[in-house]
């Protein structure tokens, strides 16, 4: 793996591995989908790519996790699926979000940007021990690797490269 690699998010499948067809991997990545995941995989037709992952930022089942994520930018991941080669091109793309009203809801701002990033939140609360320490313990974590992880692991399984793009086109 060389350094662009690195930088871009590059992965590539174990050496040797033999590469399933681009529909057997569209559907396995479809599969991601579930009502316990906080992102959804859906058909890129309308946003120029072949599938889109994104956070469920807008449905109010998991608006509750994301406000108390302390979230501050939504994240879709466009993919192409390239067959000939075969390697899966993603351009994550993020907005800065908000929250606004009461209670609390997330909004999308203007700002855009392009490339790979990744956002962790964790909230700890204090208490004692039964021998009167002082001890931290975690009461919420978020992760945006929830995102990304899975789809470039289930590529990296159907033997195909999970590549990140960040200049020029998908």
């Amino acid at each position: 793996m060389g350094l662009f690699d690195k930088l871009t998010g590059t992965k590539h499948p174990e050496v040797g591995a033999a590469s399933r067809p681009a529909e057997e991997l569209r559907k396995a990545l479809l599969a991601l989908n579930g009502p316990d995941v906080p992102y959804v995989v859906s058909d890129g037709s309308a946003h120029g790519a072949d599938l889109v992952a994104e956070w469920r930022i807008g449905e109010p089942t998991w608006q509750h996790v994301f406000v108390q994520s302390r979230l501050t930018h939504a994240v879709r991941i466009r993919m192409r699926l390239a067959e000939d080669v075969p390697e899966v091109r993603a351009v994550e793309e993020s907005w800065d979000v908000t929250r606004v009203g009461n209670p609390p809801r997330l909004k999308a701002s203007a700002t855009y940007g392009r490339g790979g990033g990744r956002t962790i939140s964790r909230r700890y609360t204090l208490g004692r021990r039964e021998s009167g320490r002082l001890e931290a313990t975690e009461s919420f974590s978020f992760d945006s690797a929830q995102l990304t992880d899975p789809l470039r692991n289930t590529t990296l399984d159907a033997g195909w490269t999970w590549r990140g793009v960040v200049f020029g086109k998908l």
